[in-house]
Formats: C-alpha cells, structure tokens, sequence
C-alpha cells in the first residue's frame, strides 16, 4: 500500500498549514541531491565503466548547469553524496571528481549503505570517510570551529534501522553517531513508498535525536522554528517534497505520488515543479523561504540521460521563468550544506534575502589537489 500509514496523515496537515497569500516575496531555495554511486550496481560494472561515467559528468554537467544563473547570479550547484563503504572505489573517482569541486560546480558529501553493523564499526567508518575526504582534499567544508561538517543519505533509506525487517543498517542509535561525528544534517527522506518513510513528518524540515537506542528515532521530532534553537543531541532532518500528483494519474484514476525522484522513470516536468513549489516545505515563522530538497541516482545511464540533457534543462528554464521573477519570487541554486545553512540562519531569526546565509554556520570547502 505504498506504506500510506507513514505519510498520507501528515501529507494532510501539511496540506492545511499551507500559507494561502502574502505580501511578502517567496525565496526558493533547490538543491538536488545525489546518490553518486560509480559502481552502481557494483557486482555488474568495471572500473572502466565507472570511469566513463564520471568523465561524462565533468564533460556535461558545467555545460548544462552554466546555462543558467540564479537571484545571486549562481549556477545550479550539484551535491554529490559519495558512498563511504567503498574506499577502494573513493580513492579512484574522487580525484576525479575534484574539477567540479574546485569550480563550484558541486559539492561532496557522505553517503553510506551498510548492513548488520555496530555503533563501534558505523563510526570508525564514517570518521575515517570523513578524514580521507577533509585531510587529502579539504573537500568538506567546516564550522566556525574549524571542524569538519558533512551530510548524510542513508543507503536504502534505512536510517536508524528503519526497515521492518531490521536490513541494510544494524544500528538504532544512528541519529547520535551521526552527529557525533560532525554531520551537519541528514538528506534521506522522503523514501515515499518505502516503509522507512518518517511516520509523522511530511514536507517538513525538523530536529530529531535518539530515543533510548530504539529503532527508527526520526518518527519523532519537532518542526524547525524560528527562535527555537536547536538542542545539543537533536540532528537536523531535511526532507524534499511529497505530494499526490492529480495530473499524473494512474489508470487515469489514482493520482500518482510525487516523492522528489529525478529518474529516468520520473523525469522533471513542468507540472512537477510546480507541484514541488505548492508543497511549500518551510521553517515555521518563515513560510516565504521555500526548500525544494530533490534527488537522484545520477550515475545510472538512464538517469543521466535525463540529469544532462533536455529534460533537465527544461526543468531550469521553467523554474527560472516562473519563480525568478522580480519582486514576487526568487530562486536560489544551493548545495546540500547551503540549504541547510540558510534553514539554521532562519531558525536564528536572521532576515534579508537568504543566499547571504549560504555559508552561515558551515563554511564552504577549501578544496586541494595536493
């Protein structure tokens, strides 16, 4: 049932906190979020494979992405989230990878798929991930105490154990790890129709932290809130719009669900952006800063023949046309680590327009060759 128990309720009330009119300008905030996996799926692809899947992304991606600028006079700004169970694999296409970091084309972060683990094991590799990336490249960008900060997707959405068959994790206190080990904020959700999908949170940007060392500790939480300042052991939670898709229907009849996917199967349509616009994923007190938080599966040829070629283009010229438009609205391109700066900046009542706050608590990365 495409686990409608998790989301359909609070799809609902997201649907009546909607703000209906404001004089206020809209900011939109887009960032597209990538499970950059080379290898993907590993047992059937070679090093060579990888390698011309990369070269085709230094080679397409800042042409396509240079077609267009945003408020701030930006280019979309591609987050790749690299898997960190694959050191072998890291020390090859991270390197790589590191023009399009160096120009601002895209920014790295952590991904991870791990299953039947320890907190003991998920933190030695999550920290060692981590320093690899920081100390041979300065590729993650770090806090005003100078250390450094990533975000997290959790491989087969199974954040803190979330699965009901318990798979593809291992560990419930996840939440505590993770921010212990400098995560910024995690970008998993939505996993709509996945059973992993948060139980009382949709279209929501919100704090959760571990409850007890029980499983799925990111069905509870609370909202972001401007003037309520984040407590010491809750991790920020990110997640992209979710919706029931009346013009997509099934059968003609079953509208279809909208879950932030940007696939070869589920190409970005006009009417999908603006569907993503209407779900209006916000900070409380600040409902005209909008998060449109997407993702993708960018190294997958299918995928990419959509994430490097008209259809995506199409989806910038549409964005741009209807929501960069003066004084109503502006659109902003920013990274997984900007987004989640510009939502902290906003918690802490910071006002003006919100590409100032781009670097606001997290920094952006100093990348090295050497």
């Amino acid at each position: 049932m495409k686990a409608i128990d998790k989301w359909l309720i609070p799809y609902m009330r997201s649907v009546l906190r909607r703000r209906r009119r404001s004089s206020q300008p809209v900011h939109i905030m887009f960032a597209l979020c990538d499970h950059y996996e080379p290898l993907s799926p590993a047992a059937s692809q070679t090093e060579a494979v990888g390698d011309q899947r990369v070269a085709r992304w230094l080679q397409e991606w800042p042409r396509l992405a240079g077609e267009f600028r945003d408020v701030d006079g930006r280019h979309p700004c591609h987050s790749i989230f690299y898997p960190a169970e694959a050191p072998e694999g890291a020390k090859r296409y991270v390197p790589q990878l590191l023009p399009l970091l160096e120009s601002g084309w895209a920014e790295m972060e952590v991904h991870l798929h791990h299953r039947d683990d320890t907190e003991a094991g998920l933190r030695a590799q999550l920290i060692e991930f981590r320093d690899y990336l920081h100390h041979e490249f300065g590729i993650l960008g770090k806090d005003r105490s100078g250390l450094p900060k990533y975000g997290f997707i959790h491989g087969n959405w199974a954040l803190c154990n979330a699965r009901p068959d318990g798979d593809w994790c291992g560990v419930n206190n996840e939440l505590d790890v993770l921010r212990e080990t400098g995560c910024y904020a995690d970008f998993t959700f939505p996993s709509v129709p996945s059973p992993t999908q948060p139980r009382n949170f949709c279209n929501d940007l919100y704090w959760a932290k571990d409850r007890a060392g029980v499983p799925r500790s990111h069905d509870f939480g609370r909202r972001l809130q401007v003037g309520l300042a984040p407590e010491d052991n809750e991790l920020l939670l990110v997640q992209g719009p979710v919706a029931l898709n009346w013009r997509s229907r099934k059968f003609g009849l079953i509208p279809r669900i909208e879950n932030a996917d940007i696939s070869g199967g589920n190409i970005p349509t006009p009417d999908r952006v603006d569907l993503w616009v209407k779900q209006q994923v916000h900070v409380l007190g600040r409902e005209n800063w909008i998060f449109i938080k997407m993702h993708t599966h960018g190294c997958v040829e299918r995928n990419a023949e959509v994430l490097l070629g008209t259809r995506m283009r199409g989806m910038y010229q549409h964005l741009l046309q209807q929501y960069n438009v003066g004084r109503e609205s502006a659109v902003h391109f920013v990274s997984a680590r900007e987004l989640s700066n510009i939502a902290r900046a906003a918690v802490a009542g910071e006002t003006g327009p919100p590409g100032q706050y781009r670097d606001w608590r997290v920094g952006r990365p100093a990348i090295r060759k050497d």
